[in-house]
């Protein structure tokens, strides 16, 4: 496997992944933005609008007829938040020609599709199709509603959005339901184009694709695409508020979820290894502290568990409760914060932490999209770490270490949904 990367304009990148691991290529297409409130229901919108056509296939059947010409290649985009940054995401999955039945260039077909999809939508008196439009609004709707069913989910959420309030990472990445009545056919296609000049463009590749960069440096809809100071925020900025805060929402639940937000007060490069190591022995495995203490000898927990969240600096404690036990849940936890802080754990804890993380790591060459992902983080932290190079970090970290994290931890806001 080779990983390079390579300038196709200012601000437009080609990631090639060049392996012969997998049976199929995977091609996809990023742009990023900084997120905001007034635009975060148009990006979706788009998202939403390009999955239904482009200049040349014009409907959801001529996608699939093309697909199916492509050997059953798949076609599909997301929206996720990167940090303070937006991301419309873009896959095409083929086969690698070394399987077809006889020789084609399936690569540049495939790649020259998602470009064609993305980037030359299909448009009409310079706006988008109405109805179209009309019919994916609604269908957003939806989703932005039924963020509630996930009641694990809707409260991490809920407790990311109190912790940056009126701040970018507090935005919910699908939109705003009172936003879509002020979206039009003809204002999103002229957000669209502003968007398509500005942002920052990752174009990734992975499969055996040798001569991708010379398929992409002659296609005609890169060559048509501007030059750009991308217009993104690069990972770094963190919550630094250290006062706690206490919020209780109230729903009809069977099951109290609690959520306790804490930020990291140091985010120099050790400290982030460092965080991942801590963060697996307090809350990241079956042999946690969190699941040995609050869930197996107390039985306080139906589920508990911590996660970092490393572009943010940031470790959220989950826990699924009986709503009574709030009280003695949350003195249990706490007393797991000040026992880690106390140095109140072993050398087999941190070997088996490390051992825990490593396997992760090593699972990243695995699967492409995780791959691609990997390298996409490496692009907006502004260096390229080498797999290995990432497990020998892990490897470094000290007890040290790890004590520095748990003392510059602090609760910013505990989340309680109860009935």
């Amino acid at each position: 496997m080779s990983y390079n990367k390579l300038t196709l304009k200012q601000g437009i990148t080609l990631h090639n992944i060049n392996t012969a691991k997998f049976k199929t290529n995977l091609c996809a297409i990023f742009l990023t933005f900084p997120i905001t409130y007034e635009n975060a229901t148009k990006d979706t919108l788009i998202a939403l609008m390009l999955k239904r056509g482009s200049k040349n296939l014009k409907t959801r059947q001529d996608i699939t007829s093309k697909l199916a010409e492509l050997y059953g290649a798949e076609f599909d985009s997301g929206v996720d938040k990167s940090g303070d940054n937006h991301v419309l995401k873009f896959y095409l999955e083929s086969l690698n020609e070394e399987y077809l039945p006889q020789k084609e260039d399936l690569l540049q077909e495939s790649i020259e599709t998602l470009l064609d999809l993305v980037f030359n939508p299909n448009i009409e008196n310079e706006e988008f199709n109405k109805e179209f439009l009309e019919q994916e609004k609604n269908n957003l709707e939806q989703i932005i509603n039924s963020k509630i069913d996930n009641k694990t989910m809707y409260a991490l959420n809920r407790c990311i959005e109190e912790m940056y309030e009126g701040k970018p990472y507090g935005i919910y990445k699908y939109g705003y339901v009172e936003k879509l009545k002020e979206i039009t056919a003809k204002n999103l296609y002229e957000y669209y184009k502003e968007l398509i000049d500005t942002c920052k463009i990752d174009i990734f590749v992975s499969g055996a694709n040798s001569d991708i960069a010379k398929i992409l440096e002659n296609n005609n809809i890169i060559k048509a695409l501007k030059e750009r100071n991308p217009n993104h925020v690069k990972y770094g900025s963190f919550s630094n508020e250290n006062k706690e805060k206490i919020v209780e929402e109230k729903m009809d639940v069977a099951q109290g979820k609690l959520v306790i937000g804490m930020n990291l007060k140091s985010e120099n490069d050790k400290s982030k290894y460092a965080a991942q190591v801590y963060n697996t022995i307090l809350g990241g495995s079956a042999s946690s502290k969190l699941f040995q203490n609050v869930r197996e000898k107390a039985s306080l927990a139906y589920t508990v568990s911590s996660n970092y969240m490393k572009l943010k600096s940031n470790i959220f404690i989950r826990a699924g409760i009986e709503i009574e036990n709030y009280g003695k849940a949350l003195e249990i936890i706490k007393k797991q914060l000040e026992d880690m802080k106390n140095g109140d754990f072993s050398d087999e804890d941190i070997a088996l932490a490390k051992r825990t993380i490593i396997t992760t790591i090593n699972n990243i060459q695995e699967e492409q999209d995780i791959e691609l992902s990997y390298y996409y983080g490496q692009e907006l932290s502004d260096r390229t770490m080498t797999i290995e190079e990432y497990k020998n970090n892990i490897e470094q970290i000290s007890r040290e270490d790890i004590n520095t994290v748990a003392n510059s931890l602090n609760i910013n806001t505990i989340y309680f949904l109860r009935n």
